[in-house]
């Protein structure tokens, strides 16, 4: 840390108890009084320094010689500034460093130390030595650390703002260009890439230094300051991304829950031991997320979900303003596409708890993004070609949030709290298209109905209605003909959709064997040589022939099981409804005769 020396007399202040003594050996005429501490001081020293000390002699003390008192308790730094204000007027030995140049300096201004009042005075003194303060990093660091206690007086000489623009200027520029180090190394470079000192090239490679190494040291600055600073750096274009950066390493400093698995304990490799993590108040934590929140980059996707998902969780077990928590929710669901599920998971923390998770909070920010979505759609119309239909841009994010917002329904389902209307309401948020499948949101319903058997068939039947049993997979399809949990009609649904499925693939298996039969077929009058052999279609043919009696079986067993399935209704008195049903889905009572005429007619093909 870079200090000047001033004065070379030796020590001559003594303290007794709440008084200093000056032992020069001549009585003390003036008593100065700084907070509870008094200063037995001499006129002249004082006087011929200070203009502000010399008016008030004149005026406090008179001519008379006698012994006077003067307070002076606002001046900037207190009793310490004081201390070394009168080590000056009296040429004894003081070092001033970074750590007390600023409230020296504001003191000086305070009592008007100027050049009128002795060449080399205060004012200047530590006016010169701030400016090679400012070459240093850390020495800046220091120095705008003290401020906090300076203000106002700091504020009107522009020592903060001095720093605050020392240290934005030195993290946006190259690091290698100044000195960051306390030993006063300086890192200046010469055209080889030698470090210079004192400008002679010393050999030496600079280390390479990271993009976060001023990250650390800022954090220690109060949320004024730091504020200031971050927003100093943002108006030299730093890239949002290191800004994030610094506020992520901030964040976890202060806030130790920030992260769901944060631990205090970490490993390395030489045995365990506990993490240095500061922790901060309520009311500081509160403050501190106030900040972040504001300084947050606006660029979309510069902080990741997940961290932006921990500040929300945190600022509710907070309970911080709605304003506040309304802001971060919007954000996350302008990348929820991006999220985790075990992110989404928070807890319910409300006052008045009902369900384990805060169901509200995870629908407020899944109407945020659909709304967002469906403005984005809005902004760019489809465009209608002869070509293939080209995807939507926004098709990918919303398929990604229909994904986890089905996990997330399977994970809050086992819950007995949740009403049925609130995961009715949240599952179908989620629009038909944006699931490829809907065995997620089948086994959402599935958990939901299993936890809460109450439910009437109308409200299965509802939920049930949340999916469609054409998009479901064969083994979610295999697993709902079988699930007693489900309604009945939907039970059928489900059979005669993968029925209909077969019977899709039966057909293209015909098409393929016809394909395989005409190209095996004769063409011309094509001779082949001596040397060429026909390829051998016999074993395709085989397997073909195997896949399609598999497939017939399938269909006869799921057309039994359907016509059981039409019987057990009919006795149950919903014989209209399964008419109704029938004819809208094309089921045919002749089925298994049209099986039987295409076995006949692919054994007589094979004859």
């Amino acid at each position: 840390m870079a200090s000047m020396k001033l004065g070379s007399k030796p020590e001559l202040f003594s303290r007794d108890g709440q008084t200093w003594i000056c032992t020069t050996g001549l009585q003390s005429d003036v008593v100065v009084e700084v907070g509870d501490m008094s200063f037995r001081l001499h006129k002249f020293p004082l006087l011929s320094r200070s203009q502000i000390l010399e008016k008030m002699i004149r005026d406090i003390c008179g001519k008379d010689g006698t012994s006077c008192v003067l307070q002076l308790h606002d001046i900037p730094g207190g009793i310490r500034s004081f201390e070394l204000v009168v080590k000056f007027c009296y040429g004894v030995k003081l070092e001033v460093t970074a750590l007390n140049v600023v409230s020296l300096r504001c003191a000086a201004e305070h009592l008007q130390m100027t050049e009128d009042y002795g060449e080399g005075n205060l004012i200047s003194q530590t006016e010169n030595f701030l400016v090679e303060v400012l070459q240093s990093w850390k020495d800046t660091i220091k120095a705008l650390e003290t401020c906090e206690d300076l203000l106002p007086h700091a504020e009107e000489l522009h020592v903060v703002s001095r720093c605050i623009e020392s240290l934005a200027m030195k993290v946006c520029a190259d690091p290698y260009l100044f000195d960051r180090s306390t030993s006063g190394l300086s890192s200046m470079r010469n055209s080889n890439g030698g470090i210079l000192w004192n400008g002679i090239s010393t050999g030496a490679k600079p280390r390479s230094v990271s993009e976060d190494w001023w990250y650390k040291d800022v954090s220690f600055l109060s949320l004024n300051m730091y504020k200031r600073l971050i927003l100093a750096m943002e108006s030299r274009c730093m890239k949002p991304e290191m800004i994030v950066g610094s506020l992520v390493f901030n964040t976890k400093r202060y806030l130790p829950g920030l992260s769901r698995h944060s631990s205090f304990r970490k490993n390395t490799g030489q045995g365990v031991h506990v993490a240095s993590v500061s922790v901060a108040s309520v009311t500081e934590q509160r403050a501190l997320i106030e900040v972040i929140v504001d300084l947050l980059p606006k660029k979309k996707g510069v902080a990741s979900t997940k961290f932006l998902l921990g500040l929300l969780r945190t600022a509710m077990i907070l309970h911080m303003n709605p304003s506040c928590r309304e802001n971060l929710e919007k954000r996350v669901a302008e990348q929820l596409d991006k999220a985790a599920l075990e992110d989404i998971l928070i807890p319910n923390l409300g006052y008045s708890v009902e369900t384990l998770y805060d169901i509200d909070c995870v629908q407020r920010i899944l109407d945020h993004f659909m709304s967002a979505d469906q403005s984005a759609v809005g902004s760019s119309p489809c465009i209608v070609d002869e070509g293939p239909l080209i995807e939507s841009p926004s098709l990918t994010p919303m398929t990604s949030v229909a994904q986890l917002m089905d996990g997330y329904l399977a994970e809050v389902a086992p819950d007995i709290n949740l009403k049925f209307q609130k995961f009715q309401s949240l599952a179908a948020m989620v629009p038909d298209y944006a699931r490829p499948l809907d065995d997620g949101i089948y086994r959402a319903i599935d958990i939901y109905l299993k936890a809460h058997p109450w439910l009437t068939d109308s409200e299965k039947e509802q939920l049930c209605q949340l999916m469609n049993c054409e998009k479901l997979s064969l083994e979610a399809c295999t697993h709902a003909a079988q699930n007693e949990r489900l309604p009945l009609r939907v039970i059928v649904q489900v059979l005669f959709f993968e029925q209909l499925r077969l019977r899709t693939s039966i057909a293209s298996w015909f098409f393929v064997s016809d394909n395989i039969d005409d190209s095996q077929a004769p063409h011309g009058n094509l001779v082949l040589s001596k040397d060429d052999d026909p390829a051998p279609v016999e074993p395709t043919k085989e397997n073909l022939s195997v896949g399609i009696d598999n497939m017939k079986l399938r269909v006869s067993d799921l057309e039994e099981e359907c016509l059981s399935m039409r019987q057990e209704i009919e006795k149950l008195g919903k014989k209209n409804s399964w008419n109704i049903f029938s004819r809208k889905c094309g089921l045919k009572q002749k089925s298994r005769c049209n099986a039987k005429a295409a076995d006949d007619g692919q054994n007589h093909k094979k004859q």
